[in-house]
């Protein structure tokens, strides 16, 4: 099973660790396009201070991440699993899984990035500002630019089970499965029951604890029809939709009344 995740705005801070290395991040045929858009964030930031918060995207609250992102590559390393916060974060609250349930998610959790492309739970980052909306000068929209790289490593990275997909828009954009791997692709909306529509924190909090429960009780689908029965299994309540022809992702509703 490999999960592909949203990142969170929120990040804790780098701490004192040893520096990023960009060889060490998994997925190593992204090296060359993670080393492009650092170098384009790092000078950004170095340089322009309002250049960079008007390309960032950043408010005058945020002016202090610009000051951040210069010093990346300096700047200590921690697990992304501890880097990531937030709503989604929170439910998943990886620190509290035991042993087993952690060694699951370093090999099936994958969280898309505007500035890494895609890291594992385990890889070594610094916290950091930039969304997969950001335009950089020179490479243009981030969206865009990691579509070629991602289409290269991805598919591999997926293997032959299933791909849970509970990205938002923007960095669903960066790759879509295709083929035979979107037929075992299963993406997940979180629906507030009483109203069947999207609430953020609903949306966020839900797919945290999806994915802590799975890990938890040592659950892998191997496709989407195993992921429902799973899920169910689990408490949740789900409505499908199969797709209408072979080889195109299963769209999976889970209803919920409230998060505590």
């Amino acid at each position: 099973m490999l999960v592909l995740l949203p990142p969170s705005e929120g990040k804790a801070s780098s701490g004192r660790g040893a520096p990023l290395k960009l060889e060490s991040l998994a997925l190593p045929g992204l090296t060359a396009a993670r080393e492009a858009v650092l170098g384009e964030l790092v000078e950004l930031c170095t340089g322009d201070e309002e250049k960079a918060r008007e390309v960032l995207g950043l408010s005058e609250g945020l002016r202090g991440e610009v000051a951040k992102n210069a010093e990346l590559l300096t700047a200590g390393a921690r697990p992304a699993g501890e880097i990531y916060t937030g709503v989604l974060y929170d439910a998943l609250d990886l620190a509290s899984l035991d042993a087993a349930a952690k060694k699951r998610a370093a090999r099936s959790l994958l969280v898309f990035s505007g500035l890494w492309g895609a890291v594992r739970v385990t890889d070594r980052i610094p916290s950091y500002r930039c969304s997969m909306g950001v335009k950089l000068p020179g490479l243009g929209a981030l969206g865009a630019y990691w579509r070629t790289p991602m289409a290269a490593v991805l598919p591999e990275a997926a293997g032959d089970g299933l791909v849970l997909d509970l990205r938002s828009a923007a960095y669903a954009a960066a790759w879509k499965p295709k083929g035979e791997p979107a037929g075992r692709t299963a993406t997940v909306r979180v629906l507030h029951a009483p109203t069947r529509k999207v609430v953020s924190h609903f949306n966020k909090a839900t797919k945290g604890r999806i994915v802590r429960s799975l890990l938890a009780a040592g659950i892998a689908p191997q496709g989407p029809a195993d992921l429902v029965e799973a899920l169910r299994g689990l408490g949740y309540v789900v409505e499908v939709r199969e797709p209408a022809r072979a080889g195109t992702p299963w769209t999976l509703d889970v209803l919920v009344d409230e998060v505590h």
